[in-house]
């Protein structure tokens, strides 16, 4: 037998008993970027004046879905705990009528950024290249950039009445519960792949400001709780360091 086989078996052997590489480790940052898609399942309160509906008696609104650049990152206190936060470029939704607005189409928009803090739990071997992780934590959400349109101006111009009224919407900001499930697959030492879903629980107030023709400020719609409630997916590309 050859000298040089007999290295290669020693080296094969050497290699089949030591351990495969690290995956995840106490200490180790974990950078995730990717698309991230925002689906609601939302609803609404009526909106009232007064305590009286002023477009109907189910008069309701809806927020649709956007899809934004998301980041992640994760830094592992052990080789199965770490702390997520998830961030993304701001989320831009259309607000639309429902119940009783339903074909009045698009009465606003608004953007909101909502930072998510989770603590994550990764229950296979750090030398698993394939990473499941569940997490717990909480989201806020920031919401500003918003506006109404000539179609929510006209409904209240028309209900009222106020001939010219324009409008404002104000939403105030969100703090609640957050859950995710995700995982990594490591392609190498430093790179994989990813996917997780959120669910966080984001209710806002929201309130509609009537101002007259001349830009007088006239009354407030009653505040009316908007609840979005989103999934959250994401798919992207693991970075390790």
């Amino acid at each position: 037998m050859s000298r040089t086989f007999k290295l290669s078996v020693m080296a094969a052997a050497v290699m089949a008993v030591a351990p495969a590489a690290q995956a995840f480790e106490a200490g180790d940052f974990i950078l995730r970027a990717g698309a991230v898609h925002v689906a609601p399942d939302d609803s609404s309160d009526v909106i009232n004046v007064a305590g009286s509906p002023i477009f109907g008696a189910d008069a309701r609104v809806a927020v649709d879905s956007n899809t934004q650049l998301g980041l992640r990152a994760t830094y592992m206190f052990t080789s199965n705990l770490g702390v997520g936060l998830l961030g993304a470029t701001p989320f831009k939704h259309n607000i639309s009528g429902a119940g009783d607005l339903a074909a009045a189409g698009k009465l606003g928009e608004t953007k909101h950024l909502p930072p998510t803090l989770t603590l994550q739990y990764f229950p296979m071997h750090s030398s698993s290249a394939l990473q499941p992780f569940v997490g717990v934590g909480v989201n806020y959400t920031k919401f500003f950039e918003t506006k109404t349109t000539s179609t929510l101006d006209n409904a209240v111009a028309n209900t009222v009445p106020l001939p010219g009224a324009t409008t404002e919407l104000d939403l105030d900001d969100s703090v609640g519960l957050a859950f995710e499930a995700g995982i990594d697959y490591m392609l190498s030492e430093n790179f994989g792949l990813n996917a997780a879903v959120w669910w966080a629980d984001i209710n806002t107030d929201a309130t509609v400001s009537v101002y007259d023709g001349a830009g007088n400020f006239v009354t407030n719609a009653d505040k009316f709780e908007v609840e979005i409630d989103p999934m959250v997916y994401m798919v992207g590309v693991t970075y390790k360091f």
